[in-house]
């Protein structure tokens, strides 16, 4: 059974394919102050960042998959 933990990131996740790009950088944000507890969303920012249209989102996904990759080496 998964934990909590692992629920939210999950649910976080799959916020970032919601064709809203508030819901998306909200999710990624979040996923982003988890920091290296969020790195099983690491694929999913990457292809969040990968299909979007928006600036402000390929931006902020690059940089939270880049601060989630960096704490996972702490």
């Amino acid at each position: 059974m998964a934990s909590s933990h692992d629920k939210i990131i999950e649910y976080l996740i799959s916020r970032l394919q919601d064709k809203r790009p508030d819901v998306r950088l909200n999710a990624i944000n979040e996923l982003k102050a988890l920091g290296a507890s969020a790195s099983p969303a690491l694929e999913a920012l990457k292809a969040c960042h990968d299909a979007a249209e928006e600036e402000d989102v390929r931006s902020a996904a690059q940089q939270a998959g880049f601060d989630i990759f960096m704490a996972t080496k702490k």
